[in-house]
């Protein structure tokens, strides 16, 4: 059995990631997201979907973006208000 790199739980079902070069073992998805997942440069929240790119700067929505005055970025929700 293998040890997850974030909780350290030996598991039978144990995956592995390799990320920019380097591998990872988790016991759970959960794990993985916790660890790996980019974080919302405004409020702080998990990406685990696309999220939203402005050069280096990460943002899980538009409305984040925006308030680091962000404008060029929209959601699906702002494409179809007029």
């Amino acid at each position: 059995m293998e040890r997850c790199d974030k909780c350290g739980n030996a598991y039978h079902n144990a995956f592995h990631v390799e990320m920019q070069g380097k591998q990872y073992t988790f016991d759970s998805f959960e794990c993985a997201i916790a660890m790996l997942a980019p974080v919302c440069e405004c409020c702080g929240t998990q990406i685990i979907g696309h999220g939203m790119e402005n050069g280096d700067q990460l943002f899980c929505c538009a409305g984040c973006a925006r308030q680091f005055g962000v404008t060029q970025l929209k959601d699906h929700v702002d494409q179809l208000q007029p």
